[in-house]
């Protein structure tokens, strides 16, 4: 019988592997940007949360507060469904397919995973000890010229662990921009079992490809924490 399981995933990886490719490669691009974008905007926040402004203090703990409260799945529906309704309209470029939608699901999980890196950052700058930043003022340097050249610097290296799980978070979440149409591998896996009728095979293989590639991208961010680690011997 377990043979027989086998043989169907393997024919069916043979038969629909363009769909399974397309799926992968939507998926990475999706997850690549969020997390490029939730880090651009994850690092604002997270010194805004650190400000001394009461306001922008205040505004940063709400958004992260709010977008950590609520489900990632309600975020996309009001961006994709309900932005229109505001008369805000995603314009669509021609040479990119669906862009819409793969704009909504990227900003969508970009705004989510800003308010979780925004907190990890915030953690990694907080963890540099406070006499680097008293000693770059003391050379003359501007606060965010400290925070630029010497601070975030090492804070990195503190966080890029954290981001990395973030990065393999965000693989494993990005299924649920299949809700909007984006053929994701969660999309493309629910169009097999259509055509096929095959469902849990279908759903072994994705099962298989999200390890794969969250499995390589946690071994990626484990043999770049090293090289940074042996660079500081």
């Amino acid at each position: 019988m377990d043979f027989v399981f086998f043989d169907r995933m393997a024919k069916l990886l043979s038969r629909y592997q363009s769909f399974f490719l397309e799926g992968v490669q939507n998926t990475l691009i999706i997850a690549f940007f969020a997390v490029l974008f939730g880090t651009v905007l994850g690092t604002l926040v997270a010194v805004m949360r650190m400000s001394n402004v009461k306001p922008l203090r205040w505004v940063a703990t709400a958004y992260i507060e709010f977008i950590r409260g609520t489900p990632l799945m309600i975020q996309l529906m009001f961006i994709f469904y309900g932005l229109p309704m505001t008369g805000i309209q995603i314009p669509d470029i021609g040479f990119i397919p669906n862009f819409p939608r793969f704009a909504a699901g990227i900003f969508a999980m970009s705004l989510n995973s800003c308010a979780y890196v925004a907190e990890i950052i915030r953690s990694g700058i907080q963890s540099v000890d406070r006499g680097q930043m008293e000693a770059a003022r003391s050379l003359g340097f501007k606060q965010s010229q400290t925070m630029k050249m010497v601070i975030l610097p090492q804070a990195i290296k503190n966080i890029l662990p954290a981001l990395g799980n973030e990065f393999v978070t965000v693989i494993k979440e990005s299924s649920i921009v299949s809700v909007i149409g984006i053929a994701d591998l969660m999309f493309r896996t629910n169009d097999v079992i259509a055509i096929t009728y095959i469902q849990l095979e279908s759903l072994a293989i994705a099962a298989i490809i999200y390890f794969i590639l969250t499995f390589s991208t946690s071994r990626l961010i484990a043999f770049a924490e090293r090289k940074m680690a042996n660079g500081n011997k």
